[in-house]
């Protein structure tokens, strides 16, 4: 195949790829700019290496590997400067954005998990792989994928039980 060639099979891949890669990005980081540049970081290291992703028939699983990977390196190396706000807990009619709230404590609760964890979580749940095409992405065994499935789950249930039961005995304290 030439080169010019594996360009357009390389362009036709990111153009399919580009909006679930980026909600797999976003997942991973929380941040929009910051997904962007981990999918183009990780389509850069694909396009390096196109010939041999190719000829292993599995594109999607070489990139998705390049972006946990990436993103597990970036933050470990950058901690977060932003802290974020609370939320206000003086909602006294009935909040029409709960689910987006909602979507909110729980990527929140997400990205306090340790980055393997956050991955696993992202790839099983979010984008839908089987446990075996997760254990395939992050280059582990099936039994690891469910054992840090497990485990990341019920720290999730954990962090937004308690988010959910504070947020009730405030507002069982406040005045009427």
């Amino acid at each position: 195949m030439t080169s010019h060639q594996d360009d357009d099979q390389f362009r036709l891949f990111v153009q399919r790829q580009w909006g679930p890669l980026l909600r797999t990005a976003y997942l991973l980081t929380g941040d929009r700019g910051t997904a962007e540049d981990l999918v183009q970081s990780a389509l850069e290291k694909t396009h390096r290496r196109w010939g041999r992703v190719l000829r292993r028939d599995a594109p999607e699983v070489y990139v998705r590997r390049a972006m946990v990977n990436t993103a597990i390196s970036w933050r470990r190396r950058r901690r977060p400067l932003e802290v974020p706000l609370l939320t206000s807990d003086s909602a006294s009619a009935p909040d029409p954005y709960g689910q987006v709230e909602e979507r909110e404590l729980l990527l929140a609760a997400l990205r306090r998990l340790p980055p393997r964890t956050q991955a696993i979580l992202t790839l099983r749940y979010f984008e839908d792989l089987s446990e075996a095409d997760t254990a395939k992405v992050l280059g582990c065994s099936v039994r690891a994928v469910k054992s840090q499935a497990s485990r990341g789950l019920a720290r999730l249930r954990a962090g937004l039980g308690a988010t959910a039961i504070a947020s009730s005995h405030r507002l069982k304290e406040e005045p009427a």
